[in-house]
């Protein structure tokens, strides 16, 4: 796959489709060629039916995302126009991020800051290593973190430790970051790769239409009642029920051998 930059990296594994932030120099700051790659590697991934389960990760040991690129604000945001383009495509990266139809997993290493915690709070699940650390720093830069951030922040830690974290805009210890429900598990920086492995594995080896149906009831629940597709979240329910895989489960029980899946 040609990407818009090398920045970004994209790689194939079994059923797992791995996307690396690849800007260590700046700790993996974003830029506008990296959100446009962004979009690639994720459309990618989400239409090639071997692919089970996407795993994002930063490069090197220093930080997971560091936020936006601000090397580029000169250049790319200096005119209405240009601050316009960069805003459509940013929005697009967290739609699509919210739209996709598998499980995304953030493998994160280091600062998770920001912009990068942004990018954490897009996936389904949060593995940190325990020398990672998090927080939003807008309340010491004088800035208002953006409505649907803050909607996303409360939704997985609750209004009381959101407004710790952007009340003191502190830097949050992976294991205090646990406790509070910001990540999923901490475990040894040398070993985060490896339970990140099992973990992704684990889901690619299951039922993909199950899996997809289970994301889609509880993306859907966890939106305003308005604002759900209730209708959308029972057709991938309805479609698992009726697959060859639902019926491939249920001989391989029987049979006492492993499913051999086809996502149909």
């Amino acid at each position: 796959m040609k990407l818009a930059t090398d920045k970004m990296l994209a790689r194939k594994e079994g059923g797992i489709g791995w996307m690396t932030f690849n800007n260590p120099a700046r700790r993996n700051a974003l830029s506008y060629e990296m959100r446009l790659a962004i979009l690639e590697i994720l459309e990618e991934f989400e239409k090639d039916d071997a692919i089970r389960v996407i795993v994002m990760l930063g490069a090197g040991d220093k930080s997971f995302v560091a936020g936006a690129d601000i090397s580029q604000f000169d250049s790319m945001r200096a005119t209405p126009e240009q601050q316009a383009e960069y805003e459509r495509v940013s929005q697009a990266v967290q739609t699509r991020y919210a739209t996709l139809s598998k499980p995304l997993i953030a493998m994160i290493r280091g600062f998770c800051l920001g912009g990068g915690l942004q990018t954490a709070l897009a996936a389904d699940l949060r593995i940190a290593s325990d020398d990672s650390m998090f927080g939003i720093p807008a309340g010491r830069l004088g800035i208002a973190y953006a409505w649907p951030s803050v909607s996303k922040l409360v939704e997985i830690v609750g209004p009381s430790k959101a407004k710790d974290i952007l009340y003191t805009a502190r830097r949050i210890p992976a294991e205090e970051a646990y406790a509070m429900g910001l990540i999923n598990r901490v475990v040894p920086a040398a070993d985060l790769e490896d339970k990140v492995r099992e973990l992704a594995a684990t889901i690619a080896g299951n039922a993909p239409l199950s899996i997809i149906a289970a994301k889609r009831a509880i993306d859907e629940l966890v939106k305003d009642p308005a604002n759900r597709d209730e209708a959308g979240a029972k057709a991938a329910a309805k479609r698992a029920m009726e697959s060859e895989d639902f019926i491939e489960g249920r001989r391989a029980f029987m049979e006492k051998r492993t499913p051999v899946w086809k996502g149909r």
